[in-house]
């Protein structure tokens, strides 16, 4: 499915997507630019992102290898993009490692560098991207957390408790925030079809109980979580913020 809205409030601003070169955040990029967004965004993978670029040869596009462990790097990379292309309007937070791991292996390592990647760049890129937003007393930071916030999932104890987390942060952030224009929310997918899912965990079997579960008989796309995006990006969501919102095909 293709983006279907043409939202003119995006077009001429500035958007940062971490996570940006493969799944979800590839089609948001890609929806992004079909808006005439100015997209800035950062990606561990380059050949990815790289690949990336090169599908897009005419959009007004800035992108940095980054791993958000660092949160001193991200940061820097949200005031670079903003030199680069002007102030960011619209922070898309969705960078994410569903990794699988059985809860007693889980070590002191393992569980901080799951937070790390999960739930920490949200609040240090919001931080960077609210000090800019500020100034032009409006901005939507879009944070992905997942329906497994909500349901649980075995095997992903760190992932489920950094993405509940996330629903807090936007809660919490939208409070913050508000006074000066910024509205915070929140995208909850279910089990999305992207290129990784589909070649490690999402076989035919589990499709197939996965959409028993759903009242829409589809597989969820990164277009669709895409078009969701744009929607809470733009102008027609003015009144939206502190919101969860769940893109699953009915699953809950």
């Amino acid at each position: 499915m293709d983006t279907l809205a043409q939202y003119h409030s995006i077009s001429g601003k500035v958007v940062f997507i971490t996570g940006g070169a493969s799944g979800i955040g590839r089609a948001m990029v890609k929806s992004f630019v079909k808006q005439n967004a100015k997209v800035a965004f950062i990606d561990i993978d380059d050949a990815a992102a790289q690949s990336l670029i090169s599908e897009l040869p005419d959009a007004n596009l800035w992108y940095r290898q980054v791993d958000v462990t660092d949160s001193h790097t991200l940061q820097q990379s949200l005031v670079d993009a903003c030199a680069a292309l002007g102030t960011i309007n619209i922070l898309v937070n969705n960078v994410a490692n569903d990794r699988r791991q059985a809860s007693e292996d889980v070590t002191v390592q393992d569980w901080d560098q799951c937070l790390q990647i999960n739930l920490n760049p949200a609040f240090f890129a919001s931080q960077v991207a609210m000090s800019f937003m500020k100034g032009e007393g409006a901005g939507s930071i879009i944070n992905f957390s997942s329906i497994n916030a909500i349901m649980g999932q075995p095997q992903m104890a760190g992932y489920v408790t950094a993405k509940a987390g996330l629903i807090g942060m936007t809660k919490a952030l939208a409070r913050d925030y508000g006074e000066h224009g910024i509205r915070v929310n929140a995208i909850l997918p279910g089990w999305v079809a992207t290129d990784r899912q589909l070649a490690s965990w999402f076989t035919q079997e589990e499709q197939v109980k996965w959409m028993e579960a759903m009242a829409l008989k589809k597989l969820v796309t990164p277009n669709d979580v895409a078009n969701l995006a744009l929607f809470l990006a733009a102008d027609e969501s003015s009144m939206i913020t502190g919101q969860s919102i769940k893109i699953d095909g009915g699953r809950l």
